[in-house]
């Protein structure tokens, strides 16, 4: 105890580290998989259907159930949640490389992606409750620098290991990394919860707002499969709407609400998560696609699409912390409504691009998308939690965290109904298959770049700086 309070200062940036880790184990498997799909295809004899379910299988259970692991990180205790979401991933991981089946590969991608939606929530939430409002916008950037790095380095890393060891080690390389986590996690992390009056689980809730959740991202990622307007695609919209109308409805009459429903009513959160929303629409299918135009089109392998992000990589680590000091001098309004201007003016610049176009044609628009990433994502997260009561933290980062994963399911269905709609327009007029994916591409990214700006009209619009009374560390309960 004595030890602990000699140096606070020294273990709240242990503790940024410890949670950081975590973190970037999660956000590299969002994006590693993509390049090693076609050797898993060949080692286990997958389908198309299979290869696409690797990715969706994981990317569903991390958006459906971000609210259920905020929630239970507030009640059960953030350091605990994170310890068992860490455990869940890291065996998850383990069993994913050692998958002998397709079938069994995918159902431990779910289980995966179950691990990252309790560990994900509960970073942004010990970061909240360990660090001072004074010093809290330069954890977040820190925070998000880490998640945008894992989610940037994830198909280099992905197409090094795949091309230089085995597809399995994209999956193994998290075990280690886990082990030591768990190990040091409950000396660097101390134990943090709501201790508001009342608290107690909310099953219904927890239900409900996972299987809309669930169901909403399943038809935004599956209708360029099935059709959007195909029974088991509005089955899932109607499944969606009607759960998370009875999880609304219950929030509004539960004495301890998962989702406290008044959150909204304040401008700067409800601007955040609007913001954040239009983010994943803006940007998640066109950093998907922008691959694909390196290696469809440009023919680049893998690795030299990876790679190419690189740029854009080193500018968030290096923008990303700035951006979050900027935001606790000055306010989020500003830095959100420039950075996602600036991500507009990429967009429209990748739309100008052509079929024979070098590394240095790409590279003014990854400069410009790295700039915009850090001036966005930092400030947002930043904002979004100042205007939360640090007991509320978990469910708070858990709604914006939802919010760019729905956006981005949303994002990528509606580049890929775009480019499909270009391609086969294009196909019809006589195009090479290159030059129709070109097309298809090009009207994508106009229409991207249209969202992006209206994520910027409503940043300035909404968000306004949340001046904190008192500038010293929040009260929270802890546990020896």
């Amino acid at each position: 105890m004595k030890q602990r309070l000699v140096t606070p200062e020294n273990k709240k940036w242990w503790t940024l580290a410890a949670v950081s880790v975590g973190l970037f184990v999660i956000m590299l498997d969002n994006t590693v998989v993509n390049v090693a799909l076609p050797s898993m295809q060949r080692s286990l004899h997958m389908t198309l259907s299979e290869l696409e379910w690797v990715v969706a299988g994981y990317a569903l259970t991390f958006a459906a159930f971000m609210l259920t692991g905020g929630k239970l990180a507030d009640f059960l205790g953030r350091r605990l949640i994170f310890m068992v979401g860490l455990a869940v991933f890291t065996g998850a991981s383990l069993a994913c490389g050692l998958a002998p089946s397709g079938g069994f590969l995918i159902a431990a991608r779910v289980v995966q992606g179950l691990g990252g939606a309790l560990m994900n929530p509960a970073t942004l939430s010990i970061i909240t409750a360990t660090f001072p409002p004074r010093q809290r916008g330069t954890a977040i950037g820190i925070w998000a620098g880490v998640s945008a790095m894992a989610l940037a380095i994830g198909p280099l890393v992905g197409g090094l290991l795949t091309e230089h060891v085995n597809w399995n080690w994209i999956f193994f390389i998290n075990v280690p990394i886990g082990v030591v986590g768990l190990l040091l996690i409950p000396m660097l992390i101390d134990e943090s919860r709501d201790t508001s009056h009342n608290q107690r689980p909310d099953a219904p809730g927890l239900a409900s707002s996972a299987i809309g959740l669930f169901a909403l991202t399943y038809a935004f990622i599956e209708a360029n499969n099935y059709g959007w307007t195909s029974p088991r695609i509005l089955a899932a919209f109607a499944v969606a709407v009607a759960s998370l109308v009875v999880f609304a409805l219950l929030e509004r009459h539960q004495r301890a609400p998962m989702l406290d429903l008044s959150l909204f009513k304040n401008r700067t959160f409800s601007g955040a998560n609007t913001a954040m929303l239009f983010v994943g629409l803006a940007m998640f299918g066109t950093f998907f696609y922008l691959s694909l135009y390196m290696q469809k089109v440009l023919d680049y392998s893998p690795v030299e699409a990876g790679a190419s992000f690189l740029p854009m990589t080193i500018l968030v680590i290096l923008i990303a912390p700035v951006a979050g000091k900027l935001a606790d001098r000055w306010g989020s309004r500003w830095l959100v409504g420039g950075g996602m201007t600036l991500l507009a003016a990429m967009l429209l610049y990748y739309s100008q691009l052509g079929a024979s176009e070098s590394f240095v044609a790409l590279l003014p628009g990854l400069l410009m998308g790295g700039i915009g990433m850090s001036l966005t994502m930092t400030p947002t997260t930043a904002a979004a939690m100042s205007a939360v009561a640090v007991d509320k933290a978990g469910v708070g980062s858990a709604v914006l965290n939802s919010s760019r994963q729905v956006g981005g399911s949303l994002g990528i269905a509606v580049m890929g109904a775009i480019v499909a709609s270009g391609v086969s327009t294009s196909l019809h007029a006589g195009d090479t298959q290159r030059l129709a994916f070109l097309h298809g591409f090009h009207d994508a990214l106009r229409v991207s770049s249209i969202l992006a700006l209206a994520g910027a009209a409503v940043a300035t619009a909404a968000i306004r700086k949340i001046e904190h009374k008192q500038q010293q560390a929040p009260a929270v309960a802890e546990v020896a």
